[in-house]
């Protein structure tokens, strides 16, 4: 195809795409839910294939509880889902949702959550991703970025320019430039929504802060947060800290009216 009708067709894509995100953010949207679930089920299959998950029985009913909880409170279609929840034998802090309803908690993440709020905190999160469609968007993502590349990658040979140069300063710039600023924007919305929903659930949003303090605790090597793809912990506590003030009135309703959950291991 020519770098002309490439670069038509990329336009078009981008200009038909777009949808916008719980928190109004604009987001482009190329994949469609049931793609994504049939992916995310796939993916979790893979796992059960492999033996990724073990028999925990305390660990999986207490993630469960906490994750029922918190499922009540999503938005449709998310809340009538059926989910799954598995305990995955990796000691490492850890946990994900995927589309389609399935979610994985690996062992070392009840030694980090101490208690049903921290680890609230980290399920709001990963089900905010889902919510927010986060894997859909990194997926439309790179599919414009890889369109994009290749219509440089054309133009640049048109021009006389070595083909295999141009590729690789332009995927190190999309990558640089796109995908990993998406993805620490991503991130910040899912604590944010992660948050909401754990408030209006009976979790105590200020175990949110607790959590990241402790992460950032850890004391393991990060890469500069420039490049990294997820939010400093120091950051991310401030901007948690500011917004749990705002939802403990939230919290203490969802209390009052009987979104208490007692969830213990």
């Amino acid at each position: 195809m020519k770098p002309r009708y490439l670069l038509i067709t990329l336009a078009a894509l981008l200009l038909g795409a777009c949808v916008t995100s719980p928190t109004g953010r604009s987001q482009l949207m190329v994949v469609s839910d049931s793609q994504m679930s049939q992916m995310g089920l796939s993916a979790f299959n893979d796992m059960r294939k492999q033996g990724k998950f073990v028999d925990a029985p305390r660990e999986r009913a207490y993630a469960t509880c906490v994750s029922h909880a918190l499922i009540a409170v999503l938005p449709p279609p998310w809340n009538a889902q059926q989910w799954e929840v598995q305990i995955v034998g990796d000691d490492s802090a850890n946990a994900f949702a995927l589309p389609g309803g399935r979610i994985g908690v690996n062992r070392g993440m009840f030694k980090l959550a101490s208690n049903q709020d921290q680890l609230a905190v980290v399920l709001g999160h990963e089900l905010s991703h889902v919510v927010a469609r986060h894997g859909a968007e990194r997926v439309s993502d790179t599919m414009a970025t890889q369109a994009a590349v290749a219509a440089g990658t054309l133009y640049a040979g048109s021009r006389g320019t070595d083909t295999g140069y141009a590729a690789a300063a332009l995927g190190l710039g999309a990558e640089v430039g796109i995908l990993l600023p998406f993805s620490r924007t991503q991130e910040s919305e899912a604590d944010i929504l992660g948050q909401r929903y754990m408030a209006q659930a009976g979790f105590d949003p200020r175990a949110a802060v607790t959590l990241w303090q402790k992460m950032g605790a850890q004391g393991r090597s990060k890469p500069p947060a420039f490049l990294s793809t997820h939010p400093s912990s120091g950051n991310r506590a401030l901007t948690l800290e500011r917004q749990a003030q705002q939802l403990l009135p939230v919290y203490q309703q969802a209390r009052a009216s009987g979104h208490a959950p007692n969830c213990r291991m």
